[in-house]
């Protein structure tokens, strides 16, 4: 639709019709050489001419609006679970789908819009029923955000009601009417289910480690279990109790940790009689031996809430032993307090003003011992210039509140996402005021802002000397950034991850190979790409780019895959998907200097089991949904009536308004007819002898 506006009065287009006329009329009232009629066609061209011209000064606008009638939508949400695969065999999987399109093509023709997708969002037209985990709730939510001011109509959920990841979707109200189609058999079935096995990641060599079986046995009582454990095919430890009227059977096992590594164990229930399935008889855990804790050793003066927090952040990694020494509360074995007994020494207020902890400060910067120095409010300053190190304050004993900045140059690790966020989020800390002399060779993690003023001026930082790692953080009061990460995101994973890989880094023997080349996690997920990252350095290790790195994988089979790339600024790791559950040995080689670097390690790939736990399905859970979405629940047998509730209703379009403004002088076609009018009254005077 097209309308014309007025920068001024519309009024005044009378006065531009006069005004041609008026022009118009002067101009051709005199005698002219051609006839009286072509002499009232100029005097018309004229006239419309000057007309249009004077019509230009008002600054008509041209309003076009065009309307676009969006048609409700209706969203098939199909759970693409492996629990639906119990629906039956391929042929009635395959009817269920086909018995879909047609309700969904019948409610088009009905003058809706349809759409297929899974629970996590993505196309549906095929379905493979192949997703690891059932997350209902937020399949749910996923549409309605994704149509927000949209005209959606409704969502017919296709599931067995199961949910295995996420909330329950009962509590969570839908803005449009959920329509549901269960799918599968609500038949209690006789059934010996390995419910869970509780086990340590991590075991010591030479130690033996507990695994907890829990078997849940579903309609079938006085039934002798049997539980092995095996390694490498061969049974390790065996057990078999009889369940007699209890649903649920516990078994211990004590396994001993022999060598070093990540090592696979199987957990199987054996099969009885009369057991619907033996799909979930059975689950793989992987232990990881390892020859001893690391001690992390925190000397401290007095107590602090920064204690705490490290401490917690310690104590998370079970390949670390955390051990606080303070003076006369909480004193340590004399043992560990010798160089050599840690592979960290934290000192909290570095050289603190009472001299409590100075001595052990001096036996320690003298060894090549990590140290961290924490400096706060009882450190004594003048007491680190004697102790020599590299560390002088211009302004001792003031003090000034920062807040904290990460810095993205920051190399030695990598932080987890969106850590800069988080980090400037964080309230502030104590520092000592003004400028402060550090080591030039300092690598800085995190730089100070004073109001909304980022500075030069480092908070955390780590250094060499010589073979000696130290690092330092200039404040206290980091306690409090813990507090507010849970508070604003109801976890710590950012604080956590920051000092844990710092410590990670300190508690670490420097590395001075050329080459390194390590996976970014120990452990991934069969649905999950394993992340292979390499580093290649030079004589001064720097980093350099474009080594092509050859990279070896050899799985539990003993079957070998080969990949190459080229390392490019942030392009240096290398992606592997489709891995099955295992244990992977990786080799890494690449050429520095026409030789052969290489580097070797291993990663762990698990599957995710869950959707075994339960294949009943639940469609009192659906019932639910419906009701209090105010939508209706269907059986799958009962898909032909699905789409009579979209016939009886009219589809009632959205109308989406777009509106647009232009100018009268700025179009071509206008602009033309002024040129026609013009040329028109210029020929006709010429051709006529007129001048």
């Amino acid at each position: 639709m097209q309308r014309l506006q007025f920068e001024s009065s519309p009024y005044f287009i009378l006065i531009c019709l006069l005004l041609g006329v008026g022009y118009a009329y002067i101009l051709y009232k005199s005698k002219h050489p051609w006839s009286q009629t072509i002499n009232r066609v100029l005097f018309v061209l004229r006239a419309v001419m000057v007309s249009l011209l004077a019509f230009l000064l008002l600054g008509p606008i041209l309003k076009l609006t065009n309307n676009i009638f969006e048609k409700p939508a209706v969203v098939f949400l199909i759970d693409n679970s492996t629990s639906m695969k119990e629906v039956g065999d391929s042929t009635k999987r395959l009817n269920l789908i086909t018995e879909l399109h047609q309700a969904g093509k019948e409610i088009q023709d009905a003058g809706y819009d349809v759409l297929f997708k899974d629970l996590n969002g993505n196309p549906a037209d095929k379905v493979f029923f192949n997703a690891n985990k059932s997350d209902i709730n937020s399949g749910l939510k996923n549409v309605v955000t994704s149509y927000e001011g949209k005209n959606l109509n409704s969502i017919v959920l296709v599931s067995d009601g199961i949910y295995n990841s996420g909330t329950s979707p009962i509590y969570t109200p839908a803005r449009v009417p959920v329509y549901t189609v269960g799918v599968g058999d609500t038949t209690l079935r006789s059934d010996l289910l390995l419910k869970d096995v509780v086990y340590n990641k991590i075991a010591y060599q030479g130690n033996k480690f507990p695994i907890h079986a829990e078997v849940l046995a579903q309609r079938l009582p006085n039934s002798e279990v049997k539980v092995s454990v095996f390694k490498n095919g061969k049974v390790v430890e065996q057990q078999q109790k009889n369940n007699g009227t209890s649903l649920l059977t516990n078994f211990d096992f004590l396994i001993q940790a022999q060598e070093k590594g990540i090592h696979r164990y199987d957990v199987v229930v054996e099969t009885v009689k009369g057991e619907s399935t033996s799909r979930n008889n059975r689950s793989s855990i992987y232990i990881e031996v390892v020859e001893g804790k690391k001690r992390i050793l925190l000397i401290a003066p007095a107590p602090h809430p920064d204690i705490k927090a490290i401490r917690t952040v310690v104590e998370k990694n079970a390949n670390y032993e955390f051990i606080l020494h303070i003076p006369g509360i909480a004193d340590a074995k004399p043992e560990w307090l010798k160089p050599g007994a840690a592979e960290l020494v934290i000192f909290h207020q570095a050289a603190d003003r009472a001299g409590r902890t100075t001595a052990l400060l001096q036996q320690f910067q003298k060894s090549k011992t990590s140290l961290l120095l924490i400096l706060g409010t009882q450190t004594n300053f003048r007491q680190l210039s004697a102790l020599q190190l590299p560390l002088s304050f211009d302004h001792a004993g003031q003090w000034d509140e920062v807040t904290p900045i990460i810095n993205e140059s920051f190399r030695d690790f990598n932080f987890v996402d969106n850590t800069s966020g988080i980090v400037s989020d964080y309230p502030p800390v104590e520092v000592p005021f003004g400028k402060f002399t550090f080591p030039t060779n300092a690598s800085v993690l995190m730089y100070q802002r004073i109001g909304s003023v980022a500075t030069q001026r480092p908070l955390l930082f780590t250094w060499q000397n010589e073979n000696q790692k130290m690092a330092a953080l200039v404040g206290e009061g980091i306690w409090r950034w813990r507090l507010n990460e849970y508070s604003d995101t109801e976890n710590t994973e950012v604080f956590d991850d920051v000092f844990l890989k710092l410590i990670q880094y300190m508690s670490t023997l420097e590395d001075k190979k050329k080459f390194k080349s390590f996976p970014t996690q120990s452990q991934f997920s069969e649905a999950d790409v394993a992340i292979i990252e390499s580093q290649v350095y030079n004589d001064l290790f720097e980093p350099v780019y474009g080594n092509t790195i050859s990279l070896e994988l050899r799985n539990e089979a003993n079957e070998i895959s080969r990949f190459q790339y080229v390392t490019s600024p942030g392009g240096t790791r290398y992606q592997i998907g489709g891995l099955r559950e295992g244990v992977y040995q990786y080799k890494a080689s690449t050429e520095i200097n026409g030789k052969r670097e290489s580097a070797s390690g291993q990663f762990l790939v698990v599957a995710q089991t869950i959707e075994t736990q339960n294949l009943t399905a639940d469609f009192n859970l659906l019932r639910k949904l419906s009701t209090t979405s105010q939508g209706k629940f269907f059986s799958a047998s009962n898909i032909k009536a699905l789409p009579d509730d979209w016939r009886k209703t009219q589809a009632t379009a959205l109308i989406h308004s777009n509106e647009t403004f232009n100018p009268l002088i700025n179009l071509k076609w206008f602009f033309f007819l002024l040129l026609a009018l013009i040329s028109g009254e210029w020929f006709l005077r010429k051709y006529m002898g007129g001048y």
